[in-house]
């Protein structure tokens, strides 16, 4: 990267425990960091200092958890990398723009995973990438399978019904073949009904 890259890293969504904030701190004492931390009942700040630069990230405690709020501008690479690990691990979501001579590049990110890719060039914009539906045949297969389901149970419930009131009706009028005839359509209706409800 050259010297005039600069990242912005905003509406970040980043909620993690305590535990991923202490292997943050390892991470950049042993990239050489010079920083220090401070902790209250609502946050968690943590002060790097960056070439002449402090970047303070500040994590908002939830109950046992944290949260990075705010927006934070980089020109430092590895601290930059060491934040892109850390939304990657608690896949998050944000917003990175990377800022390079006369263009900028916005990556939108959602459970760690980049979703758009675009690059402006003064007036000009262009999707690099945009990820598309991640949908399988068999998941289409089962949302029609579940729609069919959900349209013929209230149908196969009136026919049951009605075969039971007609089967009632032939038994006591003594009609006892026809009745034989109602009771197969019965069985069928029922096995149709368990394949249904599996």
């Amino acid at each position: 990267m050259n010297r005039s890259y600069e990242v912005e890293y905003c509406n970040l969504e980043l909620r993690f425990d305590r535990r991923l904030i202490q292997q943050l701190i390892t991470s950049l004492i042993e990239e050489g960091y010079s920083l220090y931390w401070n902790e209250s009942e609502t946050h968690f700040i943590v002060a790097i200092r960056s070439g002449r630069r402090l970047v303070k990230l500040r994590f908002e405690r939830i109950d046992n958890r944290y949260k990075l709020v705010g927006t934070y501008t980089l020109r430092d690479p590895k601290l930059s990398e060491l934040l892109e690990k850390m939304i990657n691990d608690t896949r998050g979501h944000a917003v990175v723009k990377r800022f390079k001579e006369r263009q900028i590049v916005i990556e939108n990110i959602m459970y760690g995973e980049i979703i758009k890719t675009v690059e402006i060039s003064g007036v000009e914009q262009k999707v690099i990438y945009e990820k598309g539906p991640s949908v399988t045949f068999d998941m289409v297969m089962r949302a029609l399978r579940n729609n069919r389901i959900e349209q013929r149970l209230p149908v196969l419930r009136l026919e049951m019904d009605y075969e039971l009131a007609t089967l009632h009706e032939l038994l006591t009028s003594g009609r006892l073949e026809e009745a034989e005839q109602c009771k197969r359509r019965l069985r069928e209706l029922q096995k149709e009904w368990m394949e249904l409800e599996c």
